[in-house]
């Protein structure tokens, strides 16, 4: 739970900034917002989950 709303988080700010910036209008962003939303609810949001939980595993593994 923790992890996914970081990433909810970081993707908002990126999505501000990306709107703020004038690369992305708001319509797209609308698109995006609601893409996200209703692929959340399909039966591909587990193997999304494991594969960004692998990712943010693979990365917290890293020592420097």
């Amino acid at each position: 739970m923790a992890i996914s709303l970081s990433v909810v988080l970081l993707l908002a700010i990126v999505l501000v900034v990306l709107i703020r910036g004038g690369s992305l209008k708001a319509g797209p962003a609308v698109v995006a917002v609601l893409f996200g939303f209703f692929l959340a609810s399909t039966g591909m949001a587990d193997e999304i989950q494991r594969f960004l939980n692998s990712i943010a595993d693979t990365v917290n593994s890293i020592r420097f």
